[in-house]
């Protein structure tokens, strides 16, 4: 048997793939259709390891799919929309445009090369505006019907980004993508009222019995539904007489022995104000991002902890 030259054969029935047009999916089908589809990549210019190994799953399962007499729609999209493009293209002294397209035909060239199963007619790229039309025009009418709403919040800010960050894309108290220190600050932001549909989307997860337990744990806590009571605490020595508190377990009550505040809580900004020690933990969890477990640590010893139980 000769040697496989798999750089020959490959790009072979790559071209006859593409010329019969074999991965394309037809929307007039009277086949069943099946829906196969991984994160799209971001374009930085090159692919990794990483995307074959995502890609090749989704493949699998594409031509699995196609054998089993599916009509499989399995397309290819771009993350390009955000400020790590800007920045980039700042840097490189091009546009945003430019550098981000280069960029997606070169990362293009290299998935084809894997002879993925991909409906390239599909594809597009976050920063189109005839996709991102389409995003504003959904978010109106999420709008219209009081699904969003507008307020503030504290958020991971990666500062050399630009950008907000989720807590999951801190890794350490850094980004994840720029690896510089990740800041807390307080923005102006819109909201998606996901609470109106909490007990939904519980429900669903409930029923998604092959995925792993560790992510639908991920998302119970993204989506943050608990029940409890609201009540107040009298304060004595503190610039408020009250401190409103939230348990899941009011029952327990009476063997409580100290409430502890956020850094971001109006209180602990006054009480702040004239305690250094407590300013300066303020900013170590401003300047860690998600990550203030040690400053937390620092702050219950000592005169914080003292402090703390005259709370």
């Amino acid at each position: 048997m000769a040697r496989y030259n798999a750089k020959e054969s490959e790009s072979r029935w790559q071209s006859v793939w593409s010329a019969r047009e074999t991965f394309r999916a037809v929307n007039e089908s009277a086949l069943p259709k099946c829906y196969v589809l991984e994160m799209f990549p971001y374009p930085s210019g090159r692919i990794h390891m990483g995307h074959a190994r995502n890609y090749t799953m989704g493949d699998v399962i594409a031509r699995f799919k196609r054998a089993q007499g599916f009509n499989v729609l399995h397309p290819m999209g771009w993350d390009a929309f955000g400020l790590p493009a800007e920045n980039a293209a700042r840097e490189k002294g091009v546009h945003p445009r430019e550098w981000t397209y280069a960029n997606i035909a070169s990362m293009r060239e290299e998935l084809k090369s894997l002879g993925l199963a991909i409906d390239w007619s599909r594809e597009f790229a976050t920063c189109n505006p005839a996709y991102y039309a389409r995003q504003q025009r959904l978010f109106l009418d999420f709008f219209r019907m009081g699904l969003v709403y507008r307020g503030e919040a504290n958020v991971n800010w990666d500062p050399v980004d630009e950008t907000v960050l989720a807590n999951e894309q801190v890794i350490e108290g850094r980004g994840w993508r720029s690896g510089a220190a990740v800041e807390r600050r307080k923005l102006s932001q819109w909201f998606f009222k996901i609470t109106s549909f909490a007990d939904d989307l519980l429900g669903g997860l409930d029923q998604l019995e092959r995925w792993p337990e560790k992510v639908r744990l991920m998302q119970r806590n993204w989506i943050g539904r608990s029940e409890g009571l609201r009540f107040s605490f009298d304060l004595t020595n503190a610039p408020a007489p009250q401190v409103e508190v939230f348990s899941t377990r009011p029952d327990t009550i009476f063997g409580a022995s100290f409430i502890a505040l956020s850094p971001e809580h109006p209180l602990t900004e006054q009480l702040a104000s004239k305690d250094g020690k407590l300013a300066q933990f303020v900013a170590e969890c401003r300047a860690g991002g998600t990550a203030g477990g040690a400053a937390l640590r620092q702050f219950l010893s000592g005169r914080q902890r003292r402090l703390a139980r005259e709370f």
